[in-house]
């Protein structure tokens, strides 16, 4: 048996709980924060409740090529469930890629808590079942952006 690839990346951000939750059911919004670096995020379907599903492209700009996509050359393309949903508190995402590489295969599962703080709130991502063609330092340095991303979008 495979041991379980996960990562876990965490932010305070001076934001509340709240606000933070609610850019995670709003397909605009993620469609902004979510896609690491200088990604751009395309949303294809998006319900915002437990049991929602989801797609979404996060497409690399045209000079990238450190980094080929998942699913093309240019874009990874996922689609998932909001697996879990404890307001202001706990979003849990289960995705798969879309790629016809097994090292890509698989569903992931991304759980993000949002706990209090002083002065707004930490955010903890959670990534587990990484499929094996990820690199543990890319998806960490991914969220790390990501978060940093969130931090901005919501005002903190």
């Amino acid at each position: 048996m495979t041991p379980s690839r996960s990562t876990t990346v965490s932010r305070f951000i001076a934001a509340p709980r709240e606000r933070i939750y609610r850019a995670f059911l709003d397909a605009d919004a993620v469609a902004t924060w979510l896609p690491p670096d200088t990604m751009k995020g395309i949303v294809h379907a998006f319900e915002g409740r437990e049991g929602g599903a989801f797609s979404m492209s996060l497409v690399y700009p045209d000079d990238e090529t450190s980094q080929p996509g998942k699913t093309s050359d240019k874009t990874d393309r996922f689609e998932g469930r909001f697996a879990k949903l404890v307001p202001d508190e706990r979003i849990v995402w289960a995705t798969v890629f879309d790629s016809e590489d097994e090292g890509f295969s698989g569903e992931m599962t991304v759980s993000t808590m949002l706990s209090p703080a002083d002065g707004g709130t930490d955010v903890t991502m959670v990534c587990d079942n990484i499929p094996p063609g990820i690199r543990l330092e890319d998806n960490e340095e991914g969220c790390r952006s990501t978060l940093g991303k969130l931090a901005a979008f919501v005002g903190g």
